[in-house]
């Protein structure tokens, strides 16, 4: 689909910063991203992207063990990785225009009949998974860089006694279709908006964010791809994906702009 002058005209007036860059023969941007990404607001940054340019934004989901082969040999205009994997990508010269984007956390899920437990501390978490029936997480087998995370958290000494429980797939849709009992409890991304109080979301699974020195979190950075065809329309991508007016639907996703 072609830029139509009307399209043109509202990205000027909407995102003057970049409207410019966007060159009225751009058909389509290829973005190539982590579900940890695309389940975090990506989707719908591209749904707005679309809507204001007519460009078409196509989403490829890669898995962290093969997306570094996936950038480095397919087709894509737009890489989003986890910050170590983008700097591996820009020393290797397969992405350039290393922008950080943001940080998601992983955080403690309940069902919703059990009390929200106070995890404001190290101690304080490992009380409360102790007293879990199970503690559900992402298999560390499929990939998952938050899995691995997951993983090696529960395996320290001090979590010792906690029932760590690998599954496949994520820890809250597994206590949505109802998994384990209402003592069950699950490691996993926050795709919801929250802050580090751990206040009421609104999501009555979620109960927060693990405590802070525990760094159970993965950041996040965006770049140009070394093999895009069209790096001004990626370019114009990206500043659109960090400008302010996108702030809000990565925070609702969970994703905490720099």
């Amino acid at each position: 689909m072609r830029l139509t002058g009307l399209a043109l005209a509202v990205l000027g007036a909407c995102f003057p910063a970049f409207a410019a860059q966007v060159p009225a023969h751009a058909a389509e941007v290829r973005v190539i991203s982590p579900g940890v990404i695309s389940n975090s607001g990506l989707t719908d940054v591209a749904a707005a992207f679309e809507k204001k340019t007519g460009v078409k934004v196509t989403i490829q989901v890669a898995g962290m063990g093969s997306i570094l082969n996936d950038i480095r040999t397919g087709a894509a205009d737009v890489v989003m990785l986890p910050m170590d994997l983008m700097g591996t990508m820009v020393l290797s010269k397969d992405a350039s225009d290393f922008t950080p984007l943001g940080r998601a956390e992983i955080g403690l899920f309940k069902k919703p009949e059990a009390p929200r437990p106070d995890i404001t501390s190290t101690p304080k978490l490992i009380a409360v998974l102790k007293t879990a029936s199970v503690v559900l997480y992402t298999d560390p087998v499929s990939g998952s860089m938050q899995a691995g995370m997951s993983g090696r958290l529960l395996a320290r000494p001090d979590f010792a006694g906690v029932k760590g429980q690998p599954i496949k797939g994520d820890a809250e849709p597994a206590l949505k279709r109802g998994d384990g009992d209402a003592q069950a409890l699950g490691l996993g991304l926050i795709h919801d908006a929250h802050n580090p109080a751990n206040t009421e979301t609104g999501n009555p699974y979620l109960v927060g964010e693990l405590p802070a020195e525990l760094g159970m979190h993965m950041d996040m950075a965006t770049g140009i791809s070394a093999r895009s065809p069209d790096k001004k329309t990626a370019a114009a991508f990206i500043a659109f994906a960090l400008s302010p007016e996108m702030r809000g639907v990565w925070k609702t996703k969970g994703i905490a702009r720099y």
